[in-house]
């Protein structure tokens, strides 16, 4: 299970997760990170598999890794395979854009398991992931976060880079911390975008990218930059949908005028930390780690 943290993103038990065997199962959807939890699970001396859901995993990231491509809907292969390799540890990892419902095509089993996760389907992110990861421990396996096994790429408390927020800033980042929280109790999204108290977008289920696309387009002109918000779901399950960044965002926050991004200390995913900050320093943008709490200082 996964452990608490500190706001400085150190897992407060920290140590080796608390596994069943000697393989760890990934569930990949796309972008960097399942290669690096691979990698990560390599590293404790024990193997790595992975089920790259078709049509989302990347083929250069889990190519170099024991994997096998599967759809998303077929649970009876992704099971089978699972058992078959001997995997009673899984983590989930990767964005996966939610198929419509008569693009799915479950197989027998997975018909059955999305009857048992009812009506989670057609809920939010988070409530449908909630429902997924119970349903894979009434199958037998025990599901991980990927923070237990990238601790090196949770986000610190702090400023990150060279660049610091000014006072103008801090409001916004207050204000979006209270918006992001409100749209997460309705599971709705885990961002906002907000430019001197405006709120210019949230985020619901077209993701980060396509937020900041639309926050770019109503961008209020003579006014400073606006500032990226990202932050956990109250309450949300820490195994699957971390808030995740990555150089990517940092250059697409820049390219639509942003001036910063606020994201949940110990509670995001950087895919390259390293890289996070150039990205953020060659930008001229802050980078940096806040508390979820009203009550505490902001970073």
């Amino acid at each position: 299970m996964a452990g608490n943290q500190d706001d400085d993103g150190r897992s407060r038990d920290a140590g080796r997760p608390a596994l069943s065997g000697d393989c760890v199962g990934i569930l990949a959807g796309g972008g960097p990170l399942p290669g690096q939890v691979a990698r990560a699970i390599q590293a404790l001396g024990l193997r790595p598999f992975i089920v790259g859901f078709l049509d989302f995993a990347d083929p250069a990231v889990i190519g170099p890794w024991p994997h096998r491509y599967i759809r998303l809907a077929a649970a009876g292969d992704i099971l089978s395979c699972l058992r078959a390799e001997g995997c009673r540890d899984l983590v989930l990892i990767g964005p996966v854009r939610r198929p419509s419902f008569s693009d799915l095509r479950p197989d027998a089993t997975g018909a059955r398991i999305m009857a048992r996760i009812g009506r989670a389907l057609f809920s939010g992110d988070d409530g449908l992931l909630a429902a997924i990861v119970r349903v894979l421990g009434e199958e037998g396996f025990a599901v991980h976060g990927a923070h237990e096994f990238l601790a090196g790429s949770v986000g610190r408390r702090g400023v990150l880079g060279m660049a610091r927020p000014d006072a103008g800033a801090e409001s916004d980042i207050r204000r979006g911390r209270a918006v992001v929280e409100a749209i997460g109790r309705l599971d709705i999204g885990q961002g906002c975008v907000v430019q001197d108290g405006l709120v210019l977008a949230v985020e619901a289920m077209e993701g980060t990218d396509r937020m900041l696309l639309r926050a770019g387009d109503c961008r209020q002109p003579g006014r400073p930059g606006g500032v990226l918000v990202k932050m956990l779901k109250p309450g949300q399950d820490r195994r699957a949908d971390l808030p995740t960044i990555g150089p990517d965002t940092v250059h697409r926050a820049a390219a639509v005028g942003l001036r910063g991004i606020a994201f949940q200390a110990g509670a995001t995913l950087l895919t390259d930390p390293q890289a996070c900050v150039a990205a953020a320093d060659a930008a001229g943008l802050f980078l940096v780690g806040i508390s979820a709490e009203d009550g505490k200082k902001l970073f």
